[in-house]
């Protein structure tokens, strides 16, 4: 087999610049896939009772981005969602963020009233203040709201996510938790937001489906990687696997996900995602009906469960964002400097790092036209 082009994952990173290669380059592209599907952890399938879900968590579509709108909408077309969480506080079910509506459900009017006219003051209505600032407020009352919202909301869900107290996370975690001074319960507001209509599956295969493209399912690459010593790879797998981890393992957190289905019920709970930051030990439900617009009999839930990362054992979902991992990342990160005439490292795992899909699309999209098409 003749290719130009060895890429290794068939995620978003890789299957975008597979299509963009292929289609834009008439260069010849062969895709290695470890898993025995397409689309990484957006990869959904229907299960036995019909009802179409994410099998590694919900993946809800949302950018600003036009260009990365408009690029996926060539291979597909949309069922537009707005994403609605409810978190379970205090025995009520409440929207998160944390927004002047909460307040209203949580506690007396009265003092929601005072609180909601001290935070527009302070704040501006429609801004998203991050809770360690609130925290730090000289007002009391503001500085006591926070305390609970931290607590409440953020403290439990947080700890169960990552198995660490958050003052040892990055300030970059807590700052992706504000408190909304608005009454916006959608859990995004970015300009475009959906899920695609026949689902991630088929909107991959869409990007895959072109005569310059092969795919091998089940495959390490390492198993193929000899064949074709003189082409050039892209690799969006962990950067310590690719270096047979020399400087050590970079940390992960894991999940774990169980599928109840319901066949007396329409549907299960009030919203798509219910989050249970203080009870039991998962951290979500997720109702994929709500989601996707499924129109069938029965439904079926997912929860969610967040749990140490077991090289060989699970997968690696989320880079642990504490700066003692970042400098080892950034060893790894040298070496691939060293390689990078052969060798792209590109995406979440390649590059240690959280990426939303739209962050992705957009940056493989970039990746091809500043390094590929340039070189």
């Amino acid at each position: 087999m003749n290719i130009d082009w060895l890429i290794v994952g068939a995620g978003f990173s890789g299957c975008v610049l597979a299509e963009q290669i292929a289609s834009k380059l008439d260069q010849k592209v062969l895709i290695v896939e470890k898993r025995d599907h397409i689309g990484g952890n957006a990869y959904d399938c229907f299960d036995n009772n019909g009802i179409l879900v994410h099998q590694y968590g919900p993946h809800l579509f949302h950018t600003n981005s036009k260009k990365v709108w408009d690029y996926l909408s060539d291979f597909t077309d949309w069922h537009y969602y707005q994403h609605h969480v409810l978190a379970a506080i205090d025995g009520k079910k409440v929207p998160v963020p944390f927004n002047l509506n909460t307040l209203q459900i949580l506690f007396p009017e009265c003092y929601a009233m005072k609180m909601e006219e001290k935070l527009i003051e302070r704040y501006g209505f429609g801004k998203k203040v991050p809770i360690l600032e609130m925290l730090e407020d000289l007002d009391q009352d503001i500085q006591e709201l926070a305390d609970y919202v931290y607590k409440k909301v953020f403290l439990g869900y947080t700890m169960k996510q990552w198995g660490i107290d958050p003052k040892n996370l990055d300030s970059s975690v807590t700052a992706r938790v504000p408190i909304h001074i608005s009454r916006d319960d959608r859990y995004f507001q970015d300009k475009y937001q959906a899920v695609p209509k026949n689902g991630y599956t088929a909107m991959f295969k869409n990007l895959i489906n072109h005569p310059n493209i092969k795919l091998l399912l089940n495959t390490d690459y390492k198993e193929i990687k000899d064949s074709f010593p003189s082409t050039k790879m892209i690799y969006t797998g962990p950067i310590d696997a690719f270096f047979d981890y020399k400087f050590g393992e970079l940390p992960y957190r894991s999940l774990s996900f169980k599928s109840i289905y319901h066949s007396e019920k329409e549907f299960y709970q009030e919203a798509s995602q219910v989050n249970y930051p203080n009870d039991y030990d998962f951290t979500r439900i997720t109702e994929y009906k709500r989601i996707t617009g499924q129109k069938i009999p029965g439904t079926t839930i997912m929860t969610e469960e967040a749990c140490p990362y077991e090289s060989q054992i699970n997968d690696p979902y989320y880079p642990i964002p504490k700066k003692e991992h970042g400098a080892l990342y950034r060893k790894y990160q040298s070496e691939a400097e060293g390689l990078k005439d052969k060798v792209l490292f590109i995406g979440r795992l390649a590059e240690y790092r959280y990426y939303n899909m739209d962050q992705v699309v957009a940056r493989a999209l970039h990746v091809f036209e500043k390094d590929i098409c340039t070189s």
